[in-house]
């Protein structure tokens, strides 16, 4: 379980090209970013942060192919096994019969599943509370966070230094 008594640093950003500018100087002088927060979501952060790049659409494409095999080897036991009718002079096996709630069955298995899989990925659900650092993050402000929980006074200044001289409008200290 994660700690819950962290002390976090953080600075405000008011533009999404100066929060970029901050961390690319982050990156020069090797700070330990713990986390970036943005109201929407900012082209080329990835990259600078070092994320890589999300495996979510190959679960999708997994839960997809399994709800396409279930959804016509169901219809095959049922029309072939289970419950031989002919339909107008059709036979038992009739693919192109399938292919509608195969299609379907595609479809809803990919996106249950995927929502399944970020929501556990990312650790939320019923019952998680987030700490909010500041309730401006999801309207116009953006935040680089810093953990200080175990920085000594000399780290805690380099940071809050580091901060001002990037152009962050407010430097903030919270334990979550």
């Amino acid at each position: 379980m994660e700690n819950q008594n962290t002390e976090v640093l953080f600075g405000l950003y008011d533009d999404e090209t100066d929060l970029l500018s901050a961390i690319e100087v982050a990156n020069k002088e090797h700070l330990d970013i713990m986390d970036v927060y943005t109201p929407f979501p900012v082209h080329g952060l990835d990259p600078l942060l070092g994320l890589e790049e999300s495996r979510l659409h190959q679960a999708g494409f997994i839960y997809g192919a399994i709800g396409a095999l279930f959804g016509f080897s169901f219809m095959t036991w049922v029309f072939v096994r289970d419950w031989p009718t002919i339909f107008g002079g059709k036979p038992y096996w009739s693919v192109p019969a399938f292919i509608p709630i195969t299609f379907e069955l595609t479809v809803l298995f990919a996106s249950i599943g995927m929502v399944v899989t970020f929501y556990t990925v990312c650790g939320l659900g019923p019952g998680v509370v987030n700490p909010i650092l500041d309730t401006r993050i999801t309207d116009d402000k953006f935040c680089i966070a810093f953990d200080a929980t175990d920085m000594d006074e000399d780290g805690v200044d380099k940071i809050k230094s580091f901060l001002s001289s990037t152009g962050a409008s407010e430097v903030n200290t919270k334990t979550i």
